[in-house]
C-alpha cells in the first residue's frame, strides 16, 4: 500500500510566489534606480524634492556605515549569510503567514538582496536618498526598514489576536 504525503497546499503555493515576486520587484527596482543614480548624479549634482534631495554616495558599510572598516569581503560574505537565512526563515513561514507578513518579508528580501547584488560589485553601497538630517540612504532601505515595521506591526498584531481568542 502506498501512502499518499500531499504537497503544499495552494495557499502555500501563492503566498511563496508572492514572497518571490515581491522581493524580485523590490530588488530590481532598487539596482535599477541605484543604476540610474550613478549615471545622472555622478557629476556631484543633486537634485531637490523638497524633504528629499538626490545625492550620490557610497557606502562601505552597512546601516549608518557600521562596518565601514572591515575588509569587504568579510562584509560581503556576512551579508550573504545573512540574506540566505532570512531566504529561509521567510520561506518557511510564508506557508502559514497571512498576506501582510509575506508583502513584508518580500520587502525585506527584496531591500536586503538589492543591498548584497550592489556590494557584489565594488563593495560599496550606493545611496542616493539625502535627507540633509539623516545619513544618506537607498530604496533598498526603505524596503528593509518598512518591511521590518510591517512585521513587527503584524506580530503585534497577530499576538493581540491570540490573546483575544484565549481570553488572556
Amino acid at each position: 500500500m502506498t501512502t499518499h504525503h500531499p504537497g503544499p497546499d495552494a495557499k502555500a503555493i501563492r503566498a511563496r510566489i508572492t514572497l518571490a515576486v515581491g522581493a524580485v520587484i523590490a530588488a530590481a527596482l532598487d539596482v535599477g534606480v541605484k543604476a540610474w543614480a550613478s549615471r545622472t548624479l555622478a557629476d556631484g549634482s543633486s537634485t531637490d524634492l523638497g524633504p528629499l534631495q538626490l545625492r550620490l554616495a557610497f557606502n562601505p558599510g552597512v546601516a549608518f556605515s557600521l562596518g565601514d572598516t572591515l575588509p569587504p569581503t568579510a562584509l560581503l560574505g556576512a551579508t550573504i549569510v545573512i540574506v540566505v537565512a532570512l531566504a529561509v526563515f521567510a520561506y518557511r513561514v510564508t506557508r502559514t503567514a497571512a498576506l501582510p507578513f509575506v508583502l513584508a518579508l518580500a520587502a525585506l528580501l527584496g531591500g536586503a538582496v538589492a543591498n548584497v547584488i550592489d556590494r557584489a560589485g565594488d563593495g560599496l553601497v550606493t545611496d542616493y536618498l539625502h535627507t540633509g538630517w539623516f545619513p544618506t540612504f537607498n530604496l533598498a532601505d526603505v524596503f528593509i526598514v518598512t518591511g521590518a515595521a510591517v512585521l513587527v506591526a503584524a506580530s503585534w498584531r497577530a499576538s493581540d489576536t491570540a490573546e483575544t481568542r484565549t481570553g488572556a
